[in-house]
């Protein structure tokens, strides 16, 4: 019989909120026993059925050890009842009904199956801990249950956490009820230490807490440090002033640990043994680690943060939240009452963010921008606790268009297709396929394996060569065993799901020069340029700076790519740390692609001159450069004229309102054309308007002297003074903006296309027997009949044919797609709805 938890006694009204909702909140302090009890108690529900259940978790680790938790508590072996899927490995069977995963192993699974098919409960654990992956999964599990389930295939959804944000979290999920757990098992008494400086050595604190802790209190002992370099510091110091204590075993616990490592650290400590755990925030959440009774906070944890100035995501050591800082001081009362050191003061304490900050609002997007173009949604069209800040989607999208992954439109392509299909970052999928496509898969596997674990030469030089030569089985002393051995692994896994992908070599694999050029695919923003020979400062193609802290045999380089860069507070240079040589030859061939050709024109403050260069560049960094001649107030303008129709009409103050106004001139004209062989309406396209800039555009030239003035000029005053009177005004009638459907809304047409596209959901024009028509009955629009999740069911320019035709088998897709709404046999006889929900 299982000892009781004090979860227990909330699990009836657990059973009795699924049952009456599909959606509900659990609350439930440190040591409740949430994840090993509540999968348990849900899997002989009449809801569920034969159907499996996925609880989430944030960690491989944490995974792991609730499913073998779950798997003992049932008396069998990981991969009968309870399994578990994580990065690198995976244990379930024919008869898996519980998979403990990791998220981003569910995002995967939804986009392959958006229903879900034979899942019937979504488990988030840990849900506080508000990662990019969780709220992503959550967002995709809400959409694709809206659009894919109904009432008869419910799928029920469930977050729990000790420390969530519970009324937030109702509401996003339409007032699911909160269930809550009271109460840990055993009281915590805390101690309070003195007030923490920042800047003030963390490890000498620790240590002292950590004798003192032994010599006082009995049972182990949970360290809490921010990251690995605190937890071997500390280990050493510890190790010192232990020695001769056999009785005390120090056990490091982080997520680059073997297997064998991490559960030496989980199990109990043997008889008479006392254990002193040093551990990261791995251990803060769903890990029970047997013997624990004190709990020593330094208050600390390391935290992925972007930034969007350097487009790179850097580790930032910061103070936890006062949630974070329950949860761990709960690690301490799991099995009795026990006691939690804390390193900082009461009034400090005070003065803690409340709940640590979601990563969405801080990370790189550009996996997550991935994901949602593979979805076909934008963020907007999804449902988030926090969604994501648009400036930093927005920067997510640019890098991924320039990896080939999103085309003009910001319509993910066939590339970018395959590169979502791979469970890595976009850069690292970029590297990865364009690697596979020159015959350079080995090499290409072996380095993002690299770039996908810790450094396994950290501080033995930057160069990417002497890792390649370790992977290569060459014996290095200097090498960690466990992270070259995760390296090979993650190397043939990412070889496995290239297979079957390979393609005749186009290179010599051993030609040195491949290494740089495969790294350039994954990282084109950080190809570097040494500004002075043999000096240890580049400039980055992004910008920025970059530095070698120390000399480094790299440094005889001119050219590198840069894999790793960090930086120290209020440092402006990044510093080097993993990169490798770049021959620039290469730029004329394989990376040719990402080299522009930039007509510059600048204004030279001292001189008081316009000068003109063409330069061939790399981002920030130039190749070559030919100065342009000496500019006269002539040729100055025309210099300018020149600049606009070399980059483009998009170098003016376009805004798709101006783009549709154009086309909806240009839709006129060609009618006219067409019918009359002439025409009363300017040529205003692109390429007319680029031939004749001297003619409107050059006389409002007169005060642009830099690049950025372009972006003052009142493009709109100036293009609509093109229409001589009355043509504005015919403008509006012929052409109108927008059209009322039936069902009383107004929609915008798109005059990008010929012929211009109304984009409709497919209930808005019962009764509507003909397809609209504009420029005085001489254009019809062509429909684009949408779902009620506006997704495309139907094209067409002949509505009463469609009507007649072909709805009647749209009609039964969308009714078995949509089943709550509506879909009538007569749809001329049917009332149009604008309405997006279903009826009850």
């Amino acid at each position: 019989m299982m000892n009781t938890l004090p979860i227990d006694a909330a699990l009836p009204a657990l059973r009795t909120a699924l049952l009456a909702r599909d959606e509900v909140v659990l609350e439930a302090p440190p040591g409740a026993g949430k994840t090993t009890r509540v999968p348990l108690a849900l899997l002989s529900e009449s809801w569920l059925g034969s159907q499996k259940i996925l609880m989430l978790e944030p960690r491989r680790l944490a995974a792991r050890a609730a499913a073998e938790r779950l798997a003992s508590e049932l008396g069998e072996r990981v991969g009968e009842t309870v399994g578990y899927r994580i990065r690198l490995e995976s244990k379930v069977g024919p008869r898996t009904r519980i998979e403990v995963v990791t998220e981003g192993i569910l995002s995967r699974r939804l986009q392959e199956d958006p229903s879900l098919e034979g899942v019937g409960m979504v488990i988030f654990d840990e849900f506080h801990l508000r990662t990019l992956d969780a709220d992503l999964a959550l967002a995709l599990c809400l959409n694709g249950r809206e659009l894919l389930r109904d009432e008869s295939h419910p799928l029920k959804i469930l977050l729990m956490s000790a420390t969530l944000e519970g009324g937030r979290l109702s509401r996003l999920l339409n007032d699911a009820p909160i269930v809550t757990s009271e109460g840990r098992m055993f009281p915590v008494t805390m101690v309070w230490g003195k007030p923490y400086q920042i800047g003030e050595a963390l490890e000498p604190r620790v240590v002292h807490a950590c004798l003192q802790a032994i010599a006082d209190q009995r049972g182990s002992v949970l360290v809490f440090l921010p990251g690995q370099a605190e937890i071997r510091r500390v280990h050493a110091q510890l190790l010192e002033h232990l020695d001769g204590h056999s009785e005390i075993l120090l056990c490091p616990l982080h997520g680059e640990l073997d297997l064998t490592s991490q559960r030496s650290a989980i199990e109990s400590a043997p008889a008479g043994k006392r254990k002193v755990v040093l551990a990261t925030n791995i251990a803060e959440t769903s890990l029970t680690i047997d013997g624990v009774r004190v709990v020593i906070d330094a208050g600390m944890a390391r935290v992925p943060r972007f930034d969007p100035a350097s487009g790179m995501t850097r580790l930032v050591t910061q103070r936890i939240s006062r949630a974070a800082a329950t949860q761990r001081a709960g690690r301490a009362g799991r099995l009795e009452a026990g006691i939690c050191y804390r390193l900082w003061s009461e009034d400090q304490h005070d003065h803690l963010a409340s709940y640590d900050s979601a990563e969405i609002l801080q990370a790189d997007l550009s996996g997550l921008a991935l994901q949602l173009a593979r979805w076909g949604v934008k963020p907007e069209d999804l449902a988030w606790l926090d969604a994501p800040p648009s400036a930093a989607f927005a920067q997510a999208c640019d890098l991924l268009s320039r990896l080939g992954a999103l085309n003009e439109r910001g319509v993910i392509s066939t590339h970018g297709q395959a590169m979502a299909g791979l469970p890595t970052h976009p850069r690292i999928a970029h590297l990865l396929l364009r690697g596979q496509a020159f015959g350079l898969g080995r090499l290409a596997c072996d380095i993002a394996a690299l770039l996908g674990e810790k450094d396994i030469l950290r501080g033995s030089g930057a160069d990417l060569h002497d890792r390649i030569a370790v992977m290569a089985n060459e014996t290095s002393s200097r090498a960690s065993r466990g992270a070259v051995q995760r390296a090979r692994q993650l190397a043939r896994q990412f070889r496995g799901l290239l297979r079957g992908q390979a393609l005749d070599p186009v290179a010599d694999p051993e030609d040195a020069r491949w290494l740089g050029a495969l790294l350039a695919f994954a990282y084109p923003d950080r190809v570097a340029r040494q500004r002075r020979a043999g000096g240890a400062d580049y400039k980055l193609a992004n910008g920025r700076a970059a530095q070698f802290g120390e000399p480094d045999a790299l440094m005889k380089q001119p050219w590198l790519v840069v894999a790793d860069l960090g930086s120290r507070q209020g440092q402006r240079e990044e510093r080097i740390y993993l990169a490798a040589a770049l021959a620039p030859e290469l730029f004329d061939t394989v990376l040719a692609e990402q080299v522009v050709r930039r007509d510059k024109i600048e204004w030279d403050e001292r001189e008081g001159v316009l000068r003109a260069e063409r330069q061939l560049c790399v981002g920030e960094l130039v190749l070559s450069s030919d100065s342009l001649l000496r500019l006269d107030e002539d040729a100055r303008i025309k210099a300018l004229s020149d600049h606009v129709r070399h980059k483009g009409l998009e170098l003016l103050p376009w805004t798709s309102e101006l783009r549709q106004w154009q086309a909806r001139v240009a839709l006129i004209r060609q009618l006219d054309l067409e019918e009359q062989g002439r025409s009363e309406w300017p040529d205003l396209s692109d390429a007319a308007l680029l031939a004749t800039l001297e003619e409107w555009l050059a006389p409002y030239l007169g005060k642009v002297s830099r690049l950025s003035h372009f972006a003052n000029l009142d493009l709109q005053k100036i293009l609509l003074g093109l229409l001589v009177w009355p043509l504005p005004q015919r403008l509006d009638e012929l052409a109108p903006k927008a059209l009322q459907v039936p069902s009383g809304s107004r929609i915008a047409i798109d005059y990008s296309d010929r012929p211009p596209v109304l984009a409709v959901r497919l209930q808005e024009l019962f009764g509507l027997a003909e397809t609209p028509r504009i420029v005085g009955g001489r254009q019809s629009v062509l429909l684009h009949l949408l779902s009620p999740a506006r997704r495309p069911v139907q094209v067409t320019q002949d509505l009463a044919n469609f009507w007649a035709n072909t709805y009647a088998e749209v009609k039964k897709d969308l009714k078995g797609r949509y089943p709550k709404h509506r879909w009538p046999e007569d749809p001329m006889e049917a009332e149009p709805t604008a309405k997006v929900k279903p009826r009850s």
